[in-house]
């Protein structure tokens, strides 16, 4: 009679094992972050994460990486992201010109007047068509959102301040790898030396280069400031986030998944914009009291600088043609007629 039982039980139990839909197991999405968890992405990375696992009730798992730890370079997260090893990676404005050359027209110097104006553009036909271009090419990812990531981009520099123009002459600054922040760099007549995030540190205490152009949260949030002296405030790009998904993962999502996970994209950018501007003012204050010197060009300054960067629209029409530049003077003026 027990030997009856036990294999009534066992069968039972089989029959419950071989019930379960193995396509009921968690979708792994992996985030990969080249900064800190010290920064603002990362602070909407961890509202992103809890939104999307409360929401899916534990479908879905959302594993962070900070500091480059899933992948070191664009390029390399980009690779992984078609391929839907990566599920999400965020670029800056500027660092997705290396993949889609024409939409540096979104980080043309001097181009915003301030954080609205430059919010209003990085929000809706825009990017629309930036996704269009991006499908076109068949790039394999998809936009889902926008955000503050960092600020604006100023010059900082290790030995001696900039006031003008002029005082880039000679310097050798960090770049990213896109050529519009290359040319920018070159025009005013510095040596633009491209180097990787992970190792702007390095460069800067060993005397690669003699100064970056970032935010003062990024150059918080990474220690730059422990080599970096002066801080420049010419805000000359505003550095906005464009956070891609694989397109492979995307579609292997369940419907009502994808929903929650747009859903927890929104919730990102919310979080994210709400950081930066916190962080922004400690960073500022850690800065000073490391001894840093932060510098505001008086308007006659700032015009200065404008204008050695005019030829910057010209170097953007000889290498990728008026379409997106005309897309991007459009909607500036549709945003200052919005705002005044």
């Amino acid at each position: 009679m027990k030997t009856t039982y036990i294999i009534i039980v066992v069968l039972c139990l089989a029959g419950v094992l071989s019930s379960v839909d193995p396509s009921t197991e968690a979708f792994v999405i992996r985030m990969s972050l080249l900064g800190s968890s010290s920064d603002e992405d990362f602070d909407g990375a961890l509202a992103f994460k809890e939104y999307v696992e409360t929401e899916s009730e534990g479908a879905i798992i959302v594993e962070l990486y900070p500091s480059g730890q899933f992948c070191s370079s664009e390029r390399e997260c980009l690779d992984l992201l078609q391929a839907g090893s990566l599920q999400i990676f965020m670029f800056t404005t500027g660092g997705f010109g290396s993949v889609f050359g024409p939409a540096q027209a979104l980080d043309l110097p001097y181009m915003y007047a301030d954080d609205a104006i430059a919010e209003c553009v990085l929000s809706g036909t825009i990017i629309e068509d930036l996704q269009s271009a991006i499908d076109d090419k068949g790039l394999s990812i998809r936009l889902m959102v926008t955000s503050n990531t960092g600020g604006w981009r100023n010059f900082a520099t290790t030995n001696s301040l900039i006031k003008v123009p002029e005082d880039i002459h000679g310097r050798r600054i960090r770049t990213i790898t896109a050529p519009m922040q290359q040319e920018f760099v070159t025009q005013m007549n510095g040596n633009a030396t491209p180097i990787a995030w992970s190792e702007v540190y390095t460069a800067l205490a060993t005397g690669v280069v003699d100064g970056t152009k970032n935010g003062i949260v990024d150059i918080v949030s990474m220690r730059l400031h422990e080599q970096i002296r002066y801080y420049t405030l010419d805000k000359h790009t505003y550095m906005g986030g464009l956070w891609f998904f694989s397109t492979e993962s995307w579609q292997e999502l369940a419907i009502e998944n994808q929903t929650i996970v747009q859903q927890g994209f929104e919730r990102l950018k919310a979080v994210a914009g709400e950081s930066i501007k916190r962080r922004e003012i400690e960073s500022y204050k850690i800065f000073v009291d490391s001894g840093g010197v932060i510098y505001e060009p008086a308007p006659s300054q700032k015009r200065l600088f404008q204008e050695a960067a005019q030829g910057m629209r010209t170097w953007y029409s000889e290498t990728y043609g008026n379409e997106w530049l005309l897309k991007v003077d459009r909607k500036v003026e549709s945003c200052k007629t919005n705002a005044e």
